[in-house]
């Protein structure tokens, strides 16, 4: 039985140093990528204050469709290049957006979402998935979340 909890001490470096030994352990010689994304979704859900929605999209053909996630019903496709996400697949790169409804093209799965982090999984120069995480707060993430969800997707990109 696992049992991860973050530490409640608002200290952001344990609590993605907590998170990724966390996503290490529960992926851990588990071949299953949509199992090993689901316990993880579940897990930034749980570690991550202010969110609300947490999950994946996973890069098939030449759009993103959605994959294990916590949260509201979301988009099931997105064109690779459409939104933060799209963006973050066709680029490669993280998108951090303070401000979703600044963002040109956004899509809007759920109306109450005002800020985004998609980090993109690459392996081999390849994009598998994209990391996307939403608030209802606006400016919710910044530079130590990027990096945390950022290591992360490194675990991930020889585990899904």
């Amino acid at each position: 039985m696992f049992d991860f909890a973050p530490a409640d001490n608002g200290d952001k470096t344990a609590l993605y140093r907590d998170l990724t030994a966390a996503v290490v352990a529960i992926t851990d010689g588990e071949r299953d990528g949509i199992a090993n994304m689901a316990n993880c979704a579940a897990l930034m859900a749980e570690f991550l204050p202010h969110l609300n929605w947490a999950g994946f999209y996973r890069t098939i053909g030449d759009e993103l469709v959605l994959g294990p996630f916590v949260g509201r019903p979301a988009c099931i496709r997105i064109p690779m290049g459409k939104g933060v996400c799209g963006t973050a697949a066709a680029e490669a790169r993280t998108v951090l957006v303070e401000d979703v409804h600044a963002f040109p093209g956004h899509i809007a799965c759920d109306a109450a979402s005002q800020s985004e982090l998609v980090v993109p999984i690459i392996r081999d120069g390849k994009v598998l998935a994209v990391i996307d995480l939403d608030s209802p707060n606006r400016a919710r993430f910044d530079e130590e979340d990027r990096a945390g969800i950022e290591a992360v997707a490194a675990i991930l990109s020889s585990r899904i």
